[in-house]
């Protein structure tokens, strides 16, 4: 239990140094951008005094390490700064976008591992045979195909052709309709999670050949506990160790693939408000949203680590 309580302590020493460190690297790449937030904020026919006023009540004027300190106490109040001629909040326009990334990444994320899992247990325990074989090929084809052009596939199938999911339109809340919010969801997650479900697949297969080859499972087989017995007590449960490090980093590519998918079928997340930050030059909108789905990549990432510590009894020990 000490040992346990130590790795989880130091992951979470780790996470202050971590945001520090992505707040810093977000600001001052983003410094290097040519917009001037005056020009975009009122607009280039402005006067000279009314964008100097501007630049000097927003603190543009201050040295950059100044700039720096003042978005980083802001963050933690919930401040991102404005954009506009109306100085809308950057933090009100981004969560109220954030919530449907994450679910639609989160919706990928478990038609990703559902598949993966099943077809990875299938074809470990049919290993070398018709089954497997098939597997390995889809699972291959999966990797290889980009999840946008997936997305506009299955647009053009189910929805263009055939009229059985709707590609676009007002996304309802879940608990308001929950049968609409997944038929709104349903295209744009499967594009976004079958791609990680076919490297996930070749993972999850490898681990349970793996754990399926070892002396304990030889020894319960011959001793007559059954096959089923043995592959969901204990072979399952050891071989998903190394998919759920894997996982960690499919998390982010997910987050990173979900702004993409927004776009194409046109849901109001941050893929759309990063559009719109670039279309209208509003790098203060660009930068928060980019701080945001950085921030989120590492505490998912942190909460996966703790994740992995708890099921995995062996570096507990260490």
């Amino acid at each position: 239990m000490n040992n346990l309580l130590r790795l989880i302590g130091r992951r979470l020493v780790a996470l202050p140094i971590m945001v520090i460190g992505v707040t810093f690297l977000v600001f001052f790449l983003m410094s290097f951008s040519k917009i001037d937030p005056a020009y975009s904020a009122l607009g280039e026919g402005a006067s000279p005094a009314a964008l100097e006023a501007y630049r000097e009540s927003h603190g543009l004027n201050d040295p950059w390490i100044v700039q720096y300190w003042n978005f980083f106490v802001g963050m933690f109040r919930g401040e991102l700064g404005t954009y506009g001629a109306s100085e809308t909040p950057v933090a009100t326009r981004v969560m109220s976008a954030f919530p449907i990334t994450m679910q639609l990444t989160f919706l990928g994320l478990l038609i990703g591992v559902v598949i993966a899992l099943v077809l990875g247990v299938i074809a470990a325990l049919y290993r070398d045979r018709w089954p497997d074989q098939v597997i390995r090929v889809f699972s291959i084809a999966c990797i290889a195909t980009p999840s946008f052009w997936l997305a506009v596939l299955m647009i053009l199938l189910f929805s263009s052709m055939w009229g059985m999911l709707p590609a676009s339109g007002p996304l309802p809340a879940f608990v308001d309709d929950p049968s609409g919010w997944f038929r709104r969801m349903l295209l744009p997650s499967v594009a976004l999670g079958v791609p990680v479900a076919g490297s996930l697949t070749r993972v999850i297969r490898t681990s349970m050949v793996e754990e399926l080859d070892k002396d304990y499972v030889r020894t319960a087989l011959g001793a007559g506990i059954p096959k089923s017995v043995v592959v969901s007590r204990n072979v399952l449960r050891n071989a998903l160790i190394t998919p759920v490090t894997v996982l960690g980093l499919r998390i982010g590519y997910l987050m990173g693939g979900a702004v993409v998918i927004e776009v194409i079928f046109n849901l109001p997340g941050m893929g759309m408000v990063i559009i719109d930050g670039v279309q209208h030059n509003y790098p203060t909108l660009v930068q928060g949203v980019t701080l945001v789905v950085a921030l989120a990549f590492i505490i998912v990432n942190i909460v996966v680590d703790m994740l992995y510590i708890l099921i995995n009894p062996r570096i507990r020990t260490v």
